[in-house]
C-alpha cells in the first residue's frame, strides 16, 4: 500500500509515527514544504521572551527520525495538485526545481493551517511579520532586538503571550484587536477583564474595538498602524490575527465546511472513503455542540493523527470528538477553560444557566491560600455541563481536564455534585471546588 501524506507538523507527524509502527509493509511518503516537522508554535512566546533558550526543544521529532522508521521523507517539496478520483497528485522539488508526478493508495492530508493576512494596504512593507513557524520565531527574534516600539494585531492566545514577552523584554507595545475584549473565544468577560487589568499595570496599550485600516512607513518600513480609532508609532508589528484551514489542494473535492475544513467521520474519513485528514486542515466535532467545528489545537491534531494510523486499512477506533480545552499562563495568573463559554452558548442559541464561584484554593488555616474563580456552564433543560472557566493565582488548571471529561461524558450538574474527589488541605477544601458548583445548580 503506498500512503501519502501532505504537511507534517503535528498531525503528520503522529500519523507517520504510528503507521510505521503498526505497519511496517506501508510505504510512506511524506511531502512537507519545509525543513522541519513537528515544530510547537505554541512555544513562540516562551522562546521570544527567553523562557526556552534552545530553539532546538521546540521541536520533539526531526525528519531523521521519521526516515529512520521508513518514511521517505520529501522535504521542501510543495504539492501542487492533488486528484482524488485517479489517486494522483503533483509535487515540486522546492530546491532543484524539479515537477513530478507520484500515485497514492491512500491520502493523508494535514496540511494544517496558515494564518489568515489581511488585504490591508501597506502590509507587505518589512517588520511586518506572522506568527506560525520555526521561521516566523526566528524572525521576531531578530527584529525585536532592533524594535522599541512593537504592535501586536490580534488578541488570541498567541498575541497575548507575545504581549507579555515583549513586555517582559522591556518593549514598549501596544495590542489592537477588533472585539471588545481580549481572548473572547475562549473566556467570558469577568475572566478577561483580569487580564486586561493585569496587562494595563504592566504598561501595555490596550487599543479594542477597533480595526487596522493601514500601514504607514518609510523606505519600506512600517512605522505607524493606523485603526479606526487612532494611530500607533510601531516599528514592529506582528500578525496573530487567526488561522484558516490549509486545504484549496481538495477544493471541491470532498466536502468541507465554508472557511475550508475538511469535513471527516469518526475515523477520519473524509468523504472520499481513501482520504484522511487530521489536525488544524478539518474540522472536528465538537462535543458541547453536538456539531462539527474548526478548532485548531496541537492536542487535536496529535491526536487524530494517531488515529488516522489506527483506521488506514478498516474502520477500528473512533474519535470521540473534543471540548477544545486550552491553558493559559499571563505573568501571575493561571487560566483554563473548555467548552463554551457563557457567551458563545448564546451565540449558537443554547439555552443555559451558568454557576460563578469565588473560593480560596486551600483552607483558611493554612500559610498560604489563593482566590480562585470558576464557572460551569450547563444546558437549562437537560442541566448538562457544556463549558467550564477557571482563573487563579494558584495553579487550579487541572480542574479544567476534570470538567473536559465531564463534558465528554455528557455528566451533569447533579453528578457533579457527587463526584469524589479526594481533599488534603495542602491542595484543596473538604467541599470541592467542582462539587460545590454542581451543588449550587441543584440549589437553583
Amino acid at each position: 500500500m503506498k500512503v501519502a501524506v501532505v504537511g507534517c507538523t503535528h498531525a503528520g507527524t503522529a500519523a507517520v509515527k504510528n503507521i510505521a509502527a503498526l505497519y511496517p509493509e506501508v510505504e510512506i511518503t511524506v511531502y512537507e514544504k519545509n525543513d522541519n516537522v513537528s515544530f510547537l508554535s505554541c512555544g513562540i512566546a516562551l522562546y521570544v521572551g527567553g523562557v526556552a533558550k534552545d530553539p532546538n526543544g521546540l521541536f520533539y521529532s526531526s525528519p531523521n527520525e521519521l526516515t529512520k522508521l521508513g518514511a521517505n521523507m520529501k522535504m521542501k517539496h510543495e504539492v501542487l495538485t492533488i486528484d482524488t478520483d485517479k489517486n494522483i497528485l503533483i509535487a515540486k522539488n522546492l530546491e532543484t526545481e524539479e515537477i513530478f508526478e507520484d500515485t497514492f493508495d491512500k491520502l493523508i492530508m494535514t496540511t494544517g493551517s496558515w494564518p489568515v493576512i489581511p488585504n490591508i494596504p501597506g502590509i507587505n512593507q518589512d517588520n511586518i511579520v506572522l506568527c506560525k513557524n520555526f521561521y516566523h520565531a526566528n524572525q521576531i527574534i531578530e527584529k525585536a532586538k532592533q524594535a522599541k516600539k512593537i504592535a501586536v494585531i490580534g488578541a488570541g492566545y498567541i498575541g497575548v503571550e507575545l504581549v507579555e514577552a515583549f513586555e517582559v523584554y522591556g518593549k514598549e507595545v501596544t495590542f489592537i484587536d477588533g472585539e471588545e475584549r481580549i481572548l473572547s473565544k475562549y473566556l467570558d468577560a469577568e475572566y478577561t477583564d483580569m487580564i486586561e487589568a493585569e496587562l494595563i499595570n504592566h504598561g501595555v496599550n490596550m487599543a479594542l474595538n477597533q480595526t487596522v485600516t493601514c500601514f504607514e512607513g518609510e523606505n519600506g518600513k512600517v512605522a505607524k498602524v493606523v485603526t479606526t480609532k487612532g494611530e500607533y508609532e510601531a516599528d514592529l508589528v506582528i500578525l496573530c490575527v487567526g488561522f484558516r484551514p490549509n486545504t484549496d489542494l481538495l477544493k471541491g473535492q470532498v466536502d468541507m465546511l465554508p472557511n475550508g475544513a475538511i469535513k471527516v467521520n469518526e475515523y477520519m474519513q473524509a468523504s472520499k472513503e481513501q482520504v484522511f485528514a487530521a489536525g488544524d486542515s478539518c474540522a472536528i466535532m465538537y462535543n458541547p455542540t453536538k456539531q462539527h467545528a474548526y478548532i485548531p489545537l496541537a492536542t487535536n491534531a496529535v491526536r487524530m493523527g494517531t488515529l488516522v494510523a489506527k483506521n488506514l486499512t478498516k474502520p477500528t477506533s473512533k474519535y470521540i470528538g473534543t471540548q477544545g480545552t486550552s491553558g493559559l499562563h499571563i505573568y501571575d495568573y493561571n487560566m483554563a477553560s473548555t467548552g463554551l463559554t457563557e457567551t458563545a452558548a448564546k451565540h449558537v442559541n443554547m439555552n443555559v444557566k451558568s454557576i460563578a464561584i469565588k473560593e480560596n484554593n486551600r483552607p483558611e488555616f493554612m500559610p498560604t491560600y489563593e482566590e480562585v474563580m470558576l464557572k460551569v456552564v450547563y444546558e437549562v433543560e437537560t442541566n448538562r455541563i457544556v463549558g467550564a472557566q477557571v482563573i487563579s493565582k494558584a495553579d487550579m488548571t487541572q480542574s479544567i481536564n476534570t470538567m473536559s471529561v465531564c463534558i465528554q461524558s455528557e455528566m451533569t450538574m447533579e453528578e457533579l455534585a457527587y463526584v469524589d474527589f479526594f481533599f488534603q488541605p495542602h491542595f484543596n477544601k473538604p467541599m470541592n471546588i467542582l462539587n460545590q458548583a454542581g451543588l449550587q445548580a441543584m440549589e437553583k
